[in-house]
């Protein structure tokens, strides 16, 4: 038997559980593009990338104290703009229509009485951190899928007569330690498991026997797995929800690969077990703020982002070979680049690399939105694969960047930059 076990509301949830005021009422938490990397004065700058069973990116924050007024609030020609999206709304406030990704501004339209709380990422890492060890200790097998979802397999542990009983012991006892509500669902087949939790919601228990009968009524978007793609392609053979996904076997398996997989998924027939955590293959930031014409300024902030880059591959201990840079423009102009190489990473190579790559895609006169930096195809540290030709300017150069990492690990990750950034 499989458990799918979800944070309800985790940001809300977290929130709730260190500020009791919050509890009953319409509440969220909103957050911005954090641009706090990008100014010229020291915020010590940290990175959150210790939870090493959350997949999520890895989150830079500093020590400042947030507030609504002082992290939403822009005052722009001496008149006052709410700036923001919602992250997570509570259920008290999703009532009044309040959803996620919504612009706070429109939120508080909707519920004008909704208090909204800044993210607090340190806070949802730890507890991320400390309710997966909490369920290791549990059940015998487990999988953190994200932040705020775990599969546990009790197959051969607990009767399966017996795991709903354990499913609301686990509820309790989650709740008495952490103050967090989740929900449960369960069924022999994990991905049903995982569909079941949307029945279990809020704070339920949602148990699935008979698989069949459970996904006939259920619209195919409500599986995850089924994005807007799939939604086209089975639109097209008239299929609309996952009961009528069981006939049409041959369909899904002439789509290869992918379309075995979700046929499988959706009927329970999948006999997928617990993964164990993928090795990361990128690493990537972005970032979005009001337009930019300064060309300058742009290469300043693309500057800064390889740096938090660098330190994250530093902590990585990995050599990426692939540099990837994409400009958002207004008026959904956009402008990429993609580079490859076959030399030891260092802050310099790709801060130089970088540099290079944004004038040829720049675009003067018109201005930028959102900058997104990416690397990845790691390799190992083997002079084989790389170019002896430039190994010894590239050692050194490395060399450089470890103990500029040390620094940075110490005092902040802002404690030095290049005259590229400033």
């Amino acid at each position: 038997m499989f458990l799918h076990i979800d944070i309800d509301s985790f940001f809300a949830s977290a929130e709730r559980s260190v500020d009791a005021s919050l509890k009953g009422i319409p509440m969220a938490v909103g957050s911005r593009s954090n641009l706090e990397i990008f100014n010229k004065k020291r915020t010590n700058i940290r990175l959150i990338n210790d939870n090493s069973g959350a997949f999520v990116s890895p989150v830079f924050y500093s020590s400042q104290k947030k507030t609504f007024q002082s992290h939403f609030v822009d005052k722009i020609d001496g008149k006052e703009k709410i700036r923001g999206i919602i992250t997570t709304a509570s259920y008290e406030a999703r009532a009044y229509g309040v959803k996620t990704g919504m612009p706070i501004a429109q939120a508080l339209q909707l519920c004008p009485q909704m208090v909204v709380v800044p993210s607090n990422y340190p806070l949802y890492h730890k507890l991320s951190h400390q309710i997966h060890h909490f369920m290791k200790a549990k059940i015998p097998k487990i999988e953190q899928f994200s932040i705020d979802e775990f599969f546990g397999d009790v197959s051969g542990w607990i009767p399966d007569n017996e795991v709903s009983t354990f499913a609301k012991s686990l509820q309790a006892e989650m709740m008495q330690r952490f103050d967090i509500p989740v929900s449960i669902g369960i069924s022999h087949a994990k991905w049903i498991a995982k569909l079941a939790t949307e029945s279990a919601k809020p704070f339920g228990i949602y148990e699935v026997d008979d698989i069949d009968a459970y996904i006939e009524h259920i619209p195919i978007n409500a599986f995850p797995g089924i994005g807007k793609g799939f939604q086209k392609r089975l639109a097209k053979h008239y299929i609309k929800t996952l009961g009528e996904i069981k006939a049409h076997k041959p369909l899904f398996y002439r789509w290869g690969k992918p379309g075995i997989q979700l046929y499988h998924r959706v009927t329970g027939t999948c006999n997928e077990g617990i993964a164990s955590r993928a090795e990361r293959k990128s690493v990537g930031i972005s970032r979005t703020f009001d337009p930019i014409y300064d060309t300058n300024e742009v290469r300043r902030r693309i500057m800064i982002m390889a740096r938090h880059i660098t330190y994250i591959v530093m902590q990585l201990e990995a050599n990426p070979t692939t540099f990837y840079l994409k400009i958002n423009y207004e008026y959904g102009i956009r402008a990429k680049s993609s580079e490859s190489t076959n030399r030891l990473f260092s802050e310099q190579l790709f801060k130089h690399e970088l540099s290079r790559m944004y004038d040829t895609i720049k675009q003067p006169g018109k201005g930028a939105v959102k900058l997104t930096v990416n690397v990845s195809n790691f390799t190992a540290h083997h002079t084989k694969t790389l170019s002896l030709l430039d190994l010894q300017e590239d050692t050194r150069a490395q060399q450089l960047t470890q103990k500029i990492h040390t620094l940075r690990e110490k005092f902040g990750l802002d404690i030095l930059k290049t005259a590229d950034e400033l």
